[in-house]
């Protein structure tokens, strides 16, 4: 990776390093208020066997609706706020004849309990998080740990959600857990105060506190890949570390107001953190927390689509003004990808309404679908000197049927 002046919060436990994450916050998205958010919340918990109530707030029938101190709003927002743990094989050129060698890492970052379901736990955090996990852990506030699932992951705006089953949350810590009460970012204003909660370095919760520093902050890092570029994010100077990614940012009233995502780290720079908004980060997690939780297909579910690709790297896309995503450089005959239509030069940007930005993402979602299931693919299409968004249905064929017929 190279150097930046940004660094994620993600805290690596084996390598010591920050890792970098494909996304750029998009500015479209569409900001909702706060009791449209809070309404949202009751509707997606209702009908459940189990409620988890929502953080108790402070009354905001008094004057001035804010905690008196920090401590206050800590005990009032800790019992969402949740450590993940992901356990993932990296891969890594070696020193010795340019070979890559494979290796075993745990990370650690941060999460944020915003809703339920029947069956489910939901909770919100980072994409960086999350990305190539092959097992996620989640510990509560109780210090108790259940398997999660990814329910959905946004790379483009660097938001994921996982799941945790409500089944493997003993009664115990569902009584102690709470979900988070969700603010309105849009409201928030320069100068006033807010507290950060986090897993900093993977030692658990803690709590930082700060201003809002600036509003409507943009920044870039770049990777070997490509430049990710972040838009409209709040910035802090509550200190935030490694492993506070996907932890809150809240309000004295003790609302999340944002998701802590990023930290400037050059020589001599302190006190520059950066937050998703939540207004605009809702909307996402709202179409995340309604999709399909799914699991790893077993070998002979595998699937394939039939194509050749290559991801775009940065320095293609600015060069010749490309979607960032999977450049196909051939549709292999009498595959699904040729039945479908898909063609040479298309670009994938999407795969069953997941966010494609390189070939890793691909081959991280292809995992969890099997072969004989029809999805939707994205792609940018070259029309007439532009590129044109197409969806195209395709049914995934399975990997040991190719496999035998190319024999």
């Amino acid at each position: 990776m190279k150097k930046s002046s940004l660094a994620f919060l993600l805290g690596i436990a084996v390598t010591g390093f920050s890792i970098g994450v494909p996304a750029a916050i998009s500015s479209s998205a569409e900001s909702a208020p706060a009791e449209s958010i809070q309404a949202d919340q009751e509707e997606n918990r209702e009908n459940t066997s189990f409620r988890i109530p929502t953080a108790q707030l402070v009354d905001t029938a008094s004057q001035t609706g804010l905690y008196n101190n920090v401590a206050d709003v800590a005990e009032s927002a800790m019992p969402a706020i949740v450590a993940i743990t992901n356990q993932s094989v990296q891969e890594v050129q070696s020193y010795f004849r340019g070979q890559k060698i494979q290796y075993e890492s745990e990370s650690c970052g941060s999460g944020i309990i915003i809703g339920q379901n029947e069956t489910e736990l939901l909770i919100c955090t980072n994409n960086h998080v999350v990305e190539d996990a092959t097992e996620l852990t989640v510990s509560f506030i109780d210090e108790t740990s259940c398997e999660a699932q990814i329910k959905g992951t946004d790379p483009t705006n660097d938001l994921a959600v996982v799941a945790v089953s409500l089944d493997d949350i003993d009664t115990d810590t569902l009584n102690q857990i709470k979900i988070a009460q969700m603010g309105d970012s849009d409201e928030v204003k320069i100068g006033e105060p807010v507290v950060a909660i986090g897993n900093a370095l993977g030692y658990g919760q803690s709590v930082t506190t700060g201003i809002v520093s600036a509003k409507d902050r943009s920044i870039t890092v770049e990777d070997d890949s490509q430049t990710i570029c972040y838009e409209n994010l709040i910035q802090t100077d509550a200190a935030i570390n490694p492993g506070n990614s996907g932890g809150a940012l809240l309000n004295m009233k003790g609302e999340v107001i944002g998701i802590n995502s990023a930290k400037a780290s050059s020589s001599g720079v302190e006190g520059m953190g950066y937050a998703i908004p939540v207004s605009k980060a809702w909307p996402i997690l709202e179409k995340l927390m309604n999709k399909e939780t799914r699991t790893q297909v077993t070998e002979e579910e595998t699937p394939y689509i039939g194509i050749q690709g290559e991801s775009v790297t940065a320095e293609a896309a600015q060069l010749y003004n490309l979607p960032n995503g999977i450049y196909i450089t051939k549709v292999l005959k009498n595959t699904p990808a040729e039945q479908a239509g898909l063609q040479k030069g298309d670009i994938i940007t999407g795969f069953d309404d997941n966010t494609i930005t390189c070939m890793e993402d691909l081959e991280d979602w292809i995992q969890y679908y099997k072969g004989g299931e029809t999805i939707e693919i994205t792609v940018e299409r070259a029309e007439n000197g532009s590129y044109t968004e197409k969806n195209i249905s395709i049914t995934l064929g399975l990997k040991s049927d190719y496999m035998i017929q190319n024999a």
